[in-house]
């Protein structure tokens, strides 16, 4: 086959069950491998690794021009994506808001509990409308402050925003653009008021936190809080959506690990590193270069699109022995299941913790249960990759 011809191919629905021979024949390919339409792919561990962490490439669609609005931080470079990201980071985790995620435990726990009420032995369930999507943007929502009456509303604009997002071949996303940017600005704005709500009557939520903030150098403006809601809100549960459903699937296709596991539920934070690593959240990250690049003997021309394919250094030879066997108990498993460098998964503490709580509550539920369909219906999303159903028979 020809290697130009490989992101086409992996972000080819037909490819959605299973990328990881793709993966192979580009690492075998790479490290850099020129498509044909222009953007280089990247599939090695160490390459990737060090790209992440290089500060001549961006993040930020602008320096290519494709996007005329400021994205939210998450696709910006320092130094506005560190003030942004610090700002953001105050009412969620260290070292001003410590407590904020281990104090949902509990909370996480409850909830999982009562979403595994219905499942009674002989039923079939779908693991991603029943458990995995309804567990975390519940719990999202009650971080920022949403009502529950209100959750049902996110999944259009979330729908929409992860298909705007999505990599793909440069082709014409004309139509996925301007249906992101239609759910990112209604989102935004619904946001944006019920924080102004809360304006001089703070509950105990974020977007209270962000709009009750007394240091004015501190306090985000109206689009900086529309933008950085909405990022928490999609980020906050999309990429936990698949790291549960694919974790429930990995399981299930690996009895005798589920077995060790439900005997020994200690293993669980480390077979979430080992689900992180083996079926990843997220599959690529894109990026471009401020200035002429040497990636392992490869020149990539400034502002080139390049793609790096984290799901593939997560499968790397050179980097982990025997990537392709799930191995929940795996020693020095430094994946990147959530990227890494100045743009690492912000949401990392709060996503292992919903996957502990969630996998935890699941694995009493899973011994004997089988799967309906193998493979079942994937999402189109070739950069969020995770099933859209997952029916099982308890």
């Amino acid at each position: 086959m020809d290697s130009a011809t490989l992101l086409a191919r992996i972000t080819d629905y037909a490819g959605r069950p299973n990328p990881y021979p793709l993966y192979a024949e580009l690492r075998e390919a790479g490290p850099v491998v020129r498509q044909e339409d222009g953007s280089y792919l990247i599939g090695t561990y160490y390459e990737i690794a060090a790209l992440l962490h290089d500060p001549r490439m961006s993040a930020d669609p602008r320096t290519r021009g494709e996007v005329a609005h400021k994205p939210p931080f998450l696709r910006l470079d320092d130094p506005e994506h560190h003030r942004l990201r610090t700002l953001a980071m105050r009412p969620f985790g260290p070292p001003h808001s410590p407590r904020r995620v281990d104090s949902m435990r509990g909370e996480i726990d409850r909830i999982a509990k009562e979403l595994l009420e219905p499942f009674e032995a002989g039923r079939q369930i779908d693991i991603v409308d029943d458990f995995a999507y309804p567990l975390p943007v519940t719990v999202i929502c009650r971080l920022l402050g949403v009502p529950r009456e209100d959750e049902p509303l996110f999944r259009a604009w979330s729908d929409a925003l992860v298909a705007a997002a999505d990599v793909r071949p440069e082709d014409d996303s004309a139509e996925e653009d301007k249906a992101g940017d239609q759910a990112r600005m209604e989102m935004g704005g619904y946001l944006v008021n019920l924080a102004e709500q809360r304006r001089g009557d703070p509950g105990d939520d974020m977007l209270s936190a962000f709009v009750n903030e007394p240091d004015p150098a501190l306090r985000l403006t109206q689009e900086e809080l529309a933008e950085t809601a909405v990022l928490l809100l999609i980020a906050g549960h999309e990429t936990t959506v698949n790291l549960i459903t694919n974790g429930s699937l990995t399981l299930l296709r690996h009895p005798e690990q589920l077995d060790r596991l439900r005997r020994d539920p200690g293993l669980l934070p480390r077979a979430v590193e080992e689900l992180l690593r083996y079926e990843p959240p997220v599959h690529m990250r894109g990026r471009i270069p401020h200035a002429d690049i040497d990636v392992a003997g490869t020149e990539i021309p400034q502002h080139s699109s390049v793609i790096l394919a984290l799901a593939s250094g997560n499968r790397d030879p050179m980097r982990f022995d025997e990537p392709d066997r799930f191995d929940p108990a795996r020693p020095d498993n430094q994946h990147l299941g959530f990227g890494s460098g100045i743009h690492v998964c912000y949401g990392g503490p709060l996503a292992r913790v919903e996957a502990y709580a969630a996998l935890g509550a699941l694995l009493p539920h899973l011994g004997g249960a089988s799967l309906v369909e193998d493979p079942p219906p994937y999402r189109q999303n070739a950069m969020l990759r995770g099933p859209r159903h997952l029916p099982i028979q308890l």
